[in-house]
């Protein structure tokens, strides 16, 4: 029974992987082809937005179409009111497919990455070209200018304050800087909660596995709620409103 369970995970993962490079071979020149020939026609702001949400486009199929049906994603948003943003998602890291998760999102956004993402072979470099920033490649205060650019031009920002996936049901500890820029540039934050993905792969591993992914988007945090707290007590905050979340989606996987 093992062998089997075992050999069906190989083919499913054959197919995945073929379909998934024969996809992005198709879908990413159509995608650049396409935003390139709306720039003729377009401000350059106006062709960032259809660059990123093509960005997410090509991420969404890849997450919700590709491994479905032995993986499959359920995204819940909370927000009552559904905002525009910009906002700053705050996201728990247990995957290296966490950035791919974000696709969900329905807003124009750049992600904050190590460095390692800028290294992937094409997709790395649609990421620099998206605006995506690396937050190991450039001292704060450049960080936060560039940020808060991005954020006045109503481009939301996704970041991992763990800094690396956990792998695990625990949660590490975050860094601070996502957590001054929000004070300093007076933007909300939004609690993005990730559960069951910790072994989809494993760590050090490209083998998927079947299972569950949650993905819940909880309700906006406003400045003024926090505008009173240092960096130290908010990211902290902010990580006790997601790890109560996550553990709850944990039980009920």
């Amino acid at each position: 029974m093992k062998n089997i369970k075992g050999l069906k995970l190989i083919i499913f993962n054959i197919l995945f992987y073929f379909l998934f490079f024969l996809y992005s071979a198709i879908a990413i020149p159509a995608l650049t082809l396409l935003v390139a020939y709306f720039s003729l026609f377009m401000s350059h702001r106006n062709t960032m937005k259809w660059f990123r949400r093509a960005i997410s486009w090509y991420g969404m199929l890849v997450i919700k179409v590709l491994p479905f049906p032995l993986i499959r994603i359920y995204y819940k948003d909370y927000e009552k009111n559904f905002g525009t943003g910009p906002y700053i998602f705050v996201c728990n890291h247990k995957s290296a497919t966490d950035p791919f998760l974000m696709a969900c999102l329905p807003y124009e956004f750049i992600q904050i990455v190590n460095i390692w993402p800028f290294r992937l072979p094409v997709l790395g470099i649609y990421a620099r070209w998206a605006g995506y920033l690396s937050i190991n490649e450039m001292p704060f205060k450049q960080f936060s200018k560039q940020a808060a650019k991005l954020l006045k031009q109503r481009v939301s920002i996704i970041v991992f304050p763990e800094g690396t996936r956990s792998g695990g049901k625990s949660m590490g500890q975050f860094h601070g800087s996502i957590f001054r820029v929000a004070l300093e540039a007076k933007c909300p934050i939004v609690p993005v909660c990730i559960s069951g993905n910790e072994n989809i792969p494993p760590r050090g591993s490209f083998l998927l596995r079947p299972g569950k992914i949650k993905i819940h988007k909880l309700p906006a945090i406003k400045w003024e709620e926090f505008k009173n707290l240092k960096p130290f007590k908010l990211k902290n905050m902010v990580r006790n409103i997601i790890s109560e979340e996550v553990a709850v989606m944990d039980r009920k996987e």
